[in-house]
């Protein structure tokens, strides 16, 4: 039997209801995929652009990026006390008053401070990869910069790094250390090198 609506066979009208039915489920999905990567570009920044060069691929760096946020979802990441602050405020003055005289130490000091502000506020400290993964969760604007001061101090104990990069590494490291010591109404460490 075959029904007819205004003129149109029935079965004609179930298949273009599947196929409106599919471009709208199609429609949603292609919505939700661009906000999910408006979001991440949103909240990563350039290392978002960084991610999708490091994979190749924009699918596979944004479930990274989504891994790394879940990751660090799960710590306990705190501000510092205003004692802890003020103690690292002065850890980084000196640090960088001992550019002067040293600086392949001066940046070997700088990296350990960090490192001892990221544990205090509550980042695990695995290998440096996973690290700066982590802080580029909540601080993805500076991440670029740590990274940076970090290959020059490998470069530095390897030999190969002049005064000028050490210089350069200490101004990448402070970018993340005021990030990471200064909330709001909190005094920068805004000392120069």
């Amino acid at each position: 039997m075959n029904t007819t609506i205004l003129g149109v066979d029935t079965t004609i009208w179930i298949a273009v209801g599947i196929v409106i039915v599919a471009l709208i489920v199609v429609a949603g999905i292609v919505i939700s995929r661009r906000r999910r990567s408006g979001q991440l570009q949103a909240r990563f920044g350039p290392e978002y652009a960084r991610a999708i060069d490091a994979t190749g691929d924009k699918r596979h760096a944004e479930a990274e990026l989504a891994q790394r946020s879940k990751r660090v979802q799960g710590f306990d990441i705190r501000p510092l006390s205003a004692t802890d602050r003020e103690r690292y405020v002065e850890t980084w003055r000196r640090v960088q008053a001992r550019f002067v005289d040293n600086p392949a130490d001066a940046v070997t000091l700088a990296d350990d401070t960090l490192s001892q502000v990221m544990a205090s506020r509550g980042y695990p400290m695995t290998d440096f990869d996973q690290r700066s993964a982590d802080i580029s969760v909540d601080h993805p604007m500076v991440v670029q910069n740590y990274r940076a001061a970090h290959d020059i101090a490998v470069r530095q104990s390897n030999g190969e790094a002049s005064t000028e990069d050490l210089r350069q590494a200490m101004i990448h490291y402070r970018g993340l250390f005021d990030e990471l010591v200064t909330e709001p109404g909190a005094v920068r460490a805004t000392a120069m090198v």
